[in-house]
């Protein structure tokens, strides 16, 4: 006699546990020495539960990096960018409170282990990210002398370094988070600003364009989310 069909929102609350339980065992232990069974007895579910959700470990701990990159982009959104400074900071801050996503952009082997050779959806997201900035230099609101790859090479310098060097800086100098996203953000303004105050028809066009990137950035990592729980 077939099982009846589950409800799909009781199987999607139970997708969720066992990706809390695997962020918490990640973060303990890191990826190598976290298994499907330490997984189950942390989530309460039955280890052949979790194979229905996802036919592999790399499957699920996708799934769970997935879910971060969700609500690190969703919180961009929610902060309502409308400059490059703005949405900088937005972006640091969220990277700063989540471990998962520092270690994915370090490539942190400590964390991640193996799963540091499976291909990974970076947080910072490059979809949409050439038309962005050529909506930024047409309204001057970038160094219009640069290229689209000076650009990333720029910002991705900054960010990577500000949050490498967090990990490196003695005890006693360590900063709050909140400070450090804003001199992150302030590092990455004064490199790519062009030097002009853009107001006006300019800095609307400008918010428009900010608002219009995080929106894009946030949907589409949640269609690769519900990609890695359709099965959920």
């Amino acid at each position: 006699m077939a099982r009846p069909p589950q409800d799909p929102a009781r199987q999607l609350e139970r997708a969720h546990r066992i990706l809390d339980a695997a962020a918490e065992l990640i973060l303990r232990w890191g990826y190598d020495k976290t298994t499907i069974d330490d997984i189950a007895r942390q989530a309460g579910v039955a280890k052949g539960t979790i194979y229905l959700h996802w036919k592999t470990r790399d499957a699920l701990f996708v799934a769970l990096l997935r879910r971060e990159r969700v609500a690190t982009l969703d919180e961009v959104r929610q902060a309502d960018p409308r400059t490059v400074r703005e949405l900088v900071r937005a972006l640091s801050a969220g990277l700063l409170r989540r471990p998962l996503m520092r270690a994915v952009l370090l490539d942190d082997s400590e964390v991640l282990g193996r799963l540091t050779r499976v291909k990974l959806d970076r947080p910072i997201s490059a979809d949409g990210f050439d038309r962005f900035f050529g909506e930024l230099r047409e309204h001057g609101a970038i160094r219009p002398e640069l290229s689209l790859g000076e650009d990333i090479v720029i910002l991705s310098s900054v960010i990577y370094g500000f949050l490498m060097i967090a990990h490196h800086t003695p005890p006693d100098y360590r900063l709050p988070d909140d400070r450090l996203a804003e001199l992150l953000a302030d590092t990455a303004h004064r490199a790519l600003d062009p030097g002009r105050p853009v107001d006006g028809e300019h800095a609307a066009a400008v918010a428009r364009a900010t608002q219009d990137y995080a929106e894009l950035a946030s949907v589409l990592a949640q269609r690769k989310l519900d990609d890695s729980l359709k099965g959920a």
